[in-house]
């Protein structure tokens, strides 16, 4: 495990630099599960990300000589920027490789804190084997975003800021994804207090870790596919996975219908933004991935906010389609004047709020003097769309619901 002295001594090294960020209690989880739940709410760190931590530990103990030269990573968007504005604070070059499908918003960020971005690979390992070679040819410091125990330790301090804030803890849920903040957080709570259970969180479609914890030694993915793309690591460190066989007590999976859950709920409910990866944890407790003792207290880690808008968007339409809250239906009028009026009053009695209406005389599939209306609605949950589909029966329309 990576020692608590090692941790102790990062906290001391980056206190001045990163957000001590709230660890607040979740009434509405607590309620709902019979337990305490708190948040470690790393998505409100400089960056939006934890990574920040583990980055600037690093850079912070390099030589003065290898500052010098630069550094380099390789990272999907949260460790780049971690890096970036690290490297920044002590004057020195950066250069971040980023997968080809990195989403724009952390492109963007990561290059206004000053770095070179370089696009290479399909995932992230494709974009590490790159920036390794690049940074041989270069003489750049590789900062690596977990197989480093200064970078382990920086991320291992947010587990003393929990401790700090809540004591006796009788559970820790983190993500993992290459497995560098599980390293630091599981083995900092471990020789504070033994009695703290941790559980691990991975995302179905990046198995790795899952695989390899499970089978006790390093199982690699072939492919990964996941909205948690800040977790999405095909291959298993085989140095984060011993700590993590060590120090985790059980290593659950989330599918991305339950992270997208789980994102919106936080958004909706609790009123806070998270990528992917971040709501790995709550969409473990939602799904009951874990078992625990009634009213124990449970931390879970989210631990990074920068989610692209178009994916936040989609979550939400897909939310609200799924929770009843919207629905589209298709329905044939004779096209003629007040035809249409007649359609939206119905709606009107239905207390449905109209969204969206496209109208269509020009279909092929409708006969001549016919017009197909789509129309998209408010709803208020699986009775109320019941209640509008029978007001359009009773009122002789002929529809189709699209969704």
């Amino acid at each position: 495990m990576v020692d608590l002295n090692k941790i102790v001594q990062a906290k001391r090294t980056i206190a001045n630099f990163i957000e001590t960020t709230p660890f607040a209690k979740s009434s509405k989880l607590s309620e709902c599960f019979s337990a305490n739940v708190f948040l470690k709410e790393e998505n409100l760190q400089r960056t939006g990300a934890y990574k920040i931590r583990g980055a600037y530990n690093m850079i912070a103990n390099l030589s003065d000589e290898d500052k010098k030269n630069g550094v380099i990573a390789a990272s999907a968007g949260n460790h780049a920027q971690g890096v970036a504005i690290s490297a920044r604070e002590f004057g020195i070059r950066a250069v971040i490789v980023m997968p080809e499908a990195t989403p724009l918003l952390k492109v963007a960020g990561t290059k206004a804190l000053g770095a070179e971005v370089i696009l290479k690979g399909d995932n992230f390992d494709e974009a590490y084997a790159w920036a390794i070679d690049y940074a041989n040819k270069k003489g750049l410091v590789f900062v690596h975003p977990f197989d480093n125990v200064f970078v382990q330790a920086g991320q291992g301090t947010i587990a003393l800021e929990m401790l700090e804030d809540v004591p006796n803890l009788d559970y820790i849920v983190i993500p993992v994804g290459g497995g560098g903040l599980a390293s630091g957080v599981a083995s900092c709570a471990k020789q504070i207090n033994p009695k703290i259970k941790v559980i691990a969180v991975g995302a179905k479609g990046a198995p790795a870790m899952f695989d390899s914890f499970n089978a006790k030694k390093q199982i690699n993915s072939k492919s990964v596919k996941t909205i948690a793309d800040g977790i999405s690591v095909r291959d298993a460190s085989i140095i984060t996975l011993g700590h993590i066989l060590e120090c985790v007590d059980e290593f659950v999976q989330v599918d991305d219908e339950e992270i997208a859950g789980a994102i919106l709920h936080l958004l909706e409910a609790q009123k806070i933004v998270v990528e992917g990866a971040g709501a790995v944890g709550v969409a473990a407790l939602l799904n009951s991935k874990f078992s625990y003792k009634k009213n124990s207290n449970i931390g879970i880690i989210l631990s990074g906010g920068n989610i692209d808008v178009q994916t936040l968007n989609i979550i939400i339409e897909k939310g609200l389609i799924k929770s009843y809250r919207k629905m589209a239906i298709s329905v044939t009028l004779v096209d003629k004047p007040g035809a249409l009026m007649g359609l939206t009053n119905a709606l009107k009695n239905a207390n449905a709020n109209i969204v969206k209406i496209d109208y269509d005389r020009f279909s092929t599939q409708i006969d001549y003097g016919d017009a197909v209306i789509t129309i998209t609605l408010e709803t208020k949950g699986k009775s109320h769309q019941d209640a509008v589909k029978a007001v359009l029966e009773e009122k002789g329309y002929k529809f189709r619901q699209i969704f």
